[in-house]
């Protein structure tokens, strides 16, 4: 399989075309290899537009997903992060490389040992990964940039205390099939501006919490 030609036409007919065109983006594609972090039964379909499984009933995002939360996060060198869902390890490499660090929470060890491993061989650093339940935040720490790899029903009060001024938490919220991906910003002290960017489907987070529900 010529993996280049198919990483030129992943970008060209699949993330272009979902109007991500920040070079900054686009040449990280190439530069960070997607077929290194996923699962070797799945290789040569690491730039396909779908959903590859990755085990324990989690999907990798889509190639055109990544790349439009990394447009519109646009993360600075100086800022730190924090990724609830690990996952393959390869949307961690893309923050990792667009900022100072990334701190990266699984609540599957298996996802952050293998992580950790891919991580190391593509010369990544920045990076710290944690096994736990991230679901209701994680830590006493602040950071410039929150990413949630799975779905919540609503997106909860810890993850907007974690937010530094000037912060922006992503998140897919609501229930299938009606579900928004939304950046939600610190925009001013007790000011948080929530913007939905456009409809998607993902599996759940993992002990997301729930909303109240009324019962008759």
């Amino acid at each position: 399989m010529d993996f280049e030609q198919a990483r030129f036409n992943m970008v060209e007919q699949q993330i272009r075309t979902w109007e991500v065109l920040d070079q900054e983006v686009l040449d990280l594609l190439f530069e960070v290899r997607r077929e290194d972090f996923v699962p070797l039964a799945y290789r040569s379909l690491a730039f396909a537009d779908l959903e590859i499984p990755i085990g324990e009933g989690q999907r990798m995002w889509t190639p055109k997903m990544e790349a439009r939360v990394l447009q519109e996060l646009d993360l600075k060198a100086n800022e730190a992060v924090l990724e609830i869902g690990t996952g393959s390890g390869y949307l961690t490499a893309l923050l990792a490389h667009c900022s100072a660090g990334v701190t990266s929470v699984d609540i599957h060890e298996k996802f952050v040992l293998d992580a950790r491993a891919k991580l190391a061989r593509a010369g990544i650093a920045n990076v710290t990964l944690e096994v736990g339940d991230g679901a209701r935040g994680w830590g006493s720490e602040q950071y410039e940039a929150i990413v949630i790899t799975g779905s919540m029903p609503v997106l909860s009060g810890p993850w907007l205390e974690q937010l530094r001024p000037g912060g922006r938490i992503f998140a897919v919220v609501g229930d299938a099939p009606a579900m928004s991906a939304r950046m939600v910003r610190w925009d001013a002290p007790g000011a948080i501006v929530s913007e939905d960017l456009f409809e998607t489907v993902i599996a759940p987070l993992k002990n997301a919490a729930q909303p109240r529900r009324f019962v008759f």
